[in-house]
């Protein structure tokens, strides 16, 4: 039998993908994350389903050796998250993202790490009473996976929702920022974790700025240096090259410089969205240039969604597990209305983002691919096990749930409000 390698498999996820995004789109309707998760769930579930029916299949190892030849984790966080990343901060508007500068901040930093913090407690008396107990050091590394807003499905909701220009902004500047912030605890309390290091909050605190402030150095010089390179030339296949360039070497030089490569590609998207977009671009290129991302993007974006919808066959659907997945969709959403709610309060006279504020960045706080991908990076182990069940049980919550309802949910709050101030 032909074995499989990298072409293939990404053959076969590009036709699935195309498949399914036809189907979504002519007969079941949904937003297209929304349609290709779906899908991706109930096929694998089917799959399980028949060899449970038919003890001599063996369908499900054939679809999770596939999926384990892939590496979620390693094609997400070594590979599509840069494209991604940079895709998404191309269409953040500069300017209205200034607006919300200081709650950005806040979310994508102390809301990271209050709500880290509060889930990891809570789950950890959650899997006691379940019987399926996690130590403390393992929920609070659950806490730092999960908290982080997923950029990727954040964009993909933002898309479609109609809210204000600052509020949209911020929403989506949190989610590229936090996701880097993120990702750094994550690290930090992993190596606690397994013991690799000792606890020092003086070393953390160091590591932290280290990955953080150094990603965002290396993203702005990585896009000055593409945005005086194209403001020299009109050429808009060379331009769109730069660009890709910029997104490969960037990231790639931020893993080897071991400095947060989402923080990176975030902050050079910004710059070729806003400055060289406004000031480095002819009419023929800019156009060139944003649909040349927005192709990547999409594509992208079909493949990632399809694979947590696939992500399924992987998971150990014990009762004790599904339990405690269950009650963490509760969890994660009681730590973001804290995490957010109380600095909106304490920020309103500095800002007011209108009624539509908390609703929006509650709801509309969305977990996706990077919480799978750092939940399946983790060593493995029941606990592992566990804690995949759960990451999982929360993301399927909010892509389908949350980012199926969030316009619903906007127009229904736009049109109580409208008729309270009638």
């Amino acid at each position: 039998m032909h074995e499989l390698n990298a072409f293939d498999a990404a053959s076969i996820l590009i036709v699935l993908a195309a498949a399914l995004g036809y189907l979504n789109h002519r007969w079941l309707k949904l937003p297209s994350t929304v349609g290709l998760t779906v899908m991706g769930t109930v096929a694998s579930l089917l799959v399980i389903g028949y060899d449970r029916l038919v003890p001599s299949s063996n369908l499900s190892d054939k679809l999770g050796g596939f999926l384990t030849d892939i590496d979620f984790s390693a094609t997400l966080m070594e590979g599509m998250l840069s494209f991604l990343l940079f895709a998404g901060a191309m269409h953040v508007d500069w300017s209205n993202m200034r607006k919300g500068a200081w709650p950005i901040l806040i979310f994508s930093t102390v809301g990271v790490v209050t709500s880290t913090l509060i889930v990891g407690f809570a789950f950890h008396f959650l899997t006691y009473f379940v019987g399926a107990l996690v130590p403390i050091e393992w929920c609070l590394v659950f806490g730092a996976l999960i908290s982080p807003t997923d950029p990727v499905a954040v964009m993909a909701v933002m898309k479609r929702a109609a809210m204000p220009d600052t509020l949209q902004a911020t929403v989506a500047g949190e989610s590229l920022f936090n996701d880097g912030v993120g990702v750094v605890v994550f690290g930090i309390l992993v190596s606690i974790a397994v013991g690799a290091e000792e606890f020092s909050l003086s070393h953390a605190a160091i590591d932290f700025v280290r990955e953080a402030v150094g990603g965002a150095v290396l993203g702005f010089i990585a896009g000055w240096i593409a945005f005086k390179a194209m403001h020299s030339i009109d050429e808009y296949n060379i331009e769109a090259m730069i660009s890709l360039a910029t997104v490969m070497g960037g990231y790639s030089l931020a893993l080897a410089l071991h400095v947060s490569g989402p923080v990176a590609m975030a902050v050079a998207g910004l710059m070729i969205g806003n400055a060289g977009v406004a000031h480095a671009m002819s009419d023929v290129t800019r156009d060139y240039v944003i649909k040349f991302w927005a192709l990547i993007d999409e594509i992208l974006n079909a493949v990632l969604f399809l694979l947590i919808g696939l992500e399924v066959i992987a998971l150990a659907l014990e009762a004790r597990f599904i339990a405690a997945g269950i009650g963490a969709i509760v969890i994660v959403l009681a730590a973001r209305a804290i995490s957010i709610g109380i600095p909106l309060k304490a920020m309103k006279r500095m800002i007011d983002m209108g009624p539509l504020a908390f609703p929006t960045l509650l709801w509309g706080g969305l977990r996706g691919g990077i919480s799978i991908a750092l939940a399946l990076s983790l060593p493995d182990s029941d606990i592992r096990d566990e804690l995949l069940v759960a990451t999982y049980f929360v993301v399927l919550f909010a892509v389908v749930v949350q980012g199926g309802s969030i316009g619903w949910l906007i127009a229904r709050i736009k049109a109580r409000y409208k008729g309270e101030a009638a």
